[in-house]
């Protein structure tokens, strides 16, 4: 095997995980990443909305190296830890009633898997009922329930059985006010449950209040409330993805708060630790032990070191109002772009909540234009600026997912550079 020019051995990384940056990252420091030549990056990916805090909050670093020397791995099928257990009650306090019970993973998608698991075994259902456009990971139960883009299932079929899909209330696809939309996807939803999974077979219902992958969608008041009454109509348990949404990133502290809905089971991870790999589901306990014994586990869930940064990520949230300010600063992002959306015809709309906003890309026909947007953001890197981009139609929307700590003026900086990059590609 050749040497790897990068490396100089024959260890490389797999040609199939494409990096949208061509930067090597060696610092981080709040809304900064800096690379191996000591340039600077505004970085507003914050890690696919990880770095709620900003890259190495001093807080979390000095967490994280507390326990590093106390415990680093306390497998929690085997024993408690005082990190594990502060967590639980901590987020506990974060959750709507009666939302009082914990477990713990590393990635969401395997959270995701053991809300799947504890659904079928708590209902001795075996149907789920997910909606158009939602990313729930890329394991193979939450990819049967994912449908943001093709790509992400292509050459896997077939998935896991029992999920069916049902429309979500996307405005923009539709040209519809918002509660038309809502009106016609519950229509469908109830047409899905007459003739592809009747209630007494379906489980649960999983939604992402806002949409991620599919291009920053918020769902609406009137939809998530027809979705709560429909599962306590049918007793289908109503589950929320705030996977990518929650921890603040909106506004809220979670994304389902926006919308009035109380939900059965919670999941979370990304923000949730600052960059250290973590994840959970919450649910009451009394629907928890409805679950089969010995259903849930894993090797490196409620490691002892992330859930250490999580508590000082929490900590962090509160003393420095990091909900507020991303309601706050989003509001003016959202207006800065929604200027720039009235300015340039290539954006066809600005949507999403707080700190989780998109801008959709299209061509002079209207048509959304994942090149043009690929152009930008490779545009905004040469000028410091990091962004990411998702959605079905070739990555149309470009993402803002700037850290929670960001200022008035990095956000004008951000802006203003994008606007740049805008015109840099005409």
């Amino acid at each position: 095997m050749e040497k790897h020019p990068e490396t100089g051995g024959k260890g490389c990384l797999s040609p199939l995980l494409k990096q949208s940056s061509d930067i090597t990252a060696v610092r981080g420091e709040g809304v900064w990443l800096y690379d191996d030549s000591g340039e600077r990056y505004l970085d507003f990916t914050s890690g696919i909305g990880v770095t709620s805090t900003g890259h190495c909050h001093p807080k979390v670093v000095e967490a994280a190296q507390k326990q590093v020397a106390n415990l680093i791995h306390g497998q929690y099928a085997i024993v408690r830890h005082q990190p594990l257990v502060e967590l639980a009650r901590r987020l506990g306090e974060k959750m709507p009633e009666p939302i009082d019970a914990f477990f713990f993973a590393s990635a969401g998608t395997e959270a995701i898997e053991a809300a799947i698991r504890l659904s079928r075994h708590a209902t001795g259902r075996p149907n789920l009922v997910a909606f158009h456009g939602g990313f729930h990971g890329r394991t193979m139960g939450s990819l049967s329930m994912t449908s943001s883009s093709v790509g992400l299932r292509a050459g896997l079929q077939p998935m896991m059985g029992g999920v069916v899909y049902s429309p979500f209330p996307d405005t923009d696809r539709y040209g519809w006010e918002e509660d038309v939309a809502a009106d016609f996807c519950l229509r469908e939803l109830d047409h899905v449950l007459a003739t592809m999974s009747s209630p007494g077979e379906t489980a649960a219902m999983f939604i992402e209040p806002i949409q991620g992958e599919a291009g920053y969608l918020p769902a609406s008041t009137r939809f998530m409330q027809g979705l709560r009454t429909r599962c306590d109509q049918h007793g289908i348990l109503l589950v929320i993805d705030e996977v990518q949404a929650g921890f603040g990133r909106t506004g809220k502290f979670w994304g389902h708060q926006h919308f009035g809905v109380e939900p059965d089971v919670v999941v979370t991870a990304k923000g949730l630790a600052s960059g250290f790999p973590l994840s959970a589901f919450g649910a009451s306990s009394s629907l928890m032990e409805r679950g089969w014994p010995g259903s849930q586990g894993g090797t490196y869930g409620g490691n002892a070191v992330a859930c250490a940064a999580a508590l000082a990520t929490m900590d962090v949230m509160e003393e420095e109002g990091l909900v507020d300010n991303a309601a706050e600063q989003g509001a003016h992002l959202l207006a800065r772009l929604e200027q720039l959306r009235d300015k340039h015809p290539e954006i066809a709309v600005v949507r999403g909540r707080g700190l989780m906003l998109g801008t959709e890309i299209i061509d002079s026909h209207g048509k959304p234009d994942g090149q043009r947007a690929a152009r930008i953001v490779k545009e905004a890197e040469r000028r410091n600026l990091l962004l990411i981009r998702c959605g079905a139609y070739g990555g149309q929307v470009i993402r803002w997912l700037p850290p929670l700590i960001v200022q008035r003026a990095q956000l004008d900086q951000a802006v203003d550079t994008f606007e740049q990059a805008l015109m840099a590609v005409r």
